[in-house]
């Protein structure tokens, strides 16, 4: 429903909110299929309580030592006021010396693919340019941080489970099921 020019969701988004009214606009990923109605409202409230904040989006800490290492799981590294310093597929931080994954729980979260954007945002960002991080790592929201754009990191309890993998899809298919 979008022109092929399109490079991420995000631009996507931007793409459709070029010809819709309103200020905020949420993206869900279609590999999120199964966030909560909750999840969406709380990340919305976020940039409709701060007018100052241009993208907000969801993370929930790491639970498991296999998250980390896991390149199908997108991390994010959150400053001590809630925004996002880095979104990686590898491991960050790097744990130099045995921590409890209390620790790296406290600064690293599991991110989650929902996001509210302001339509100002969105007409910019499809003007920038693709960066290298953006490249390097597949993902759309290090050209925001690489602009010097801020994301606000909403933490959730929400278990979404995101679809990256075969396995990750029975997994959905099973539980979709049991919910009848």
């Amino acid at each position: 429903m979008t022109s092929t020019n399109c490079r991420s969701g995000t631009d996507r988004v931007a793409e459709a909110a070029k010809g819709l009214n309103g200020d905020i606009f949420i993206n869900i990923q279609g590999d999120e299929p199964l966030i909560p109605p909750e999840v969406i409202s709380k990340v919305a409230q976020v940039l409709i309580e701060d007018k100052a904040i241009d993208i907000a989006t969801v993370a929930r800490r790491i639970v498991a030592q296999v998250e980390l290492s896991n390149p199908n799981i997108v991390k994010v590294v959150i400053d001590n006021n809630g925004f996002a310093l880095y979104f990686s597929r590898a491991q960050i931080p790097y744990i130099r010396d045995s921590l409890e994954l209390e620790s790296v729980a406290s600064v690293c979260c599991r991110h989650i693919g929902v996001y509210a954007y302001r339509r100002n945002f969105l007409l910019d960002f499809v003007q920038m340019e693709q960066t290298p991080l953006e490249i390097i790592e597949d993902l759309e929201q290090l050209r925001a941080l690489e602009n010097g754009y801020k994301i606000r990191v909403v933490i959730t309890e929400c278990d979404s489970v995101g679809v990256d993998t075969r396995e990750d899809l029975e997994k959905v298919r099973k539980i979709l099921k049991a919910a009848g």
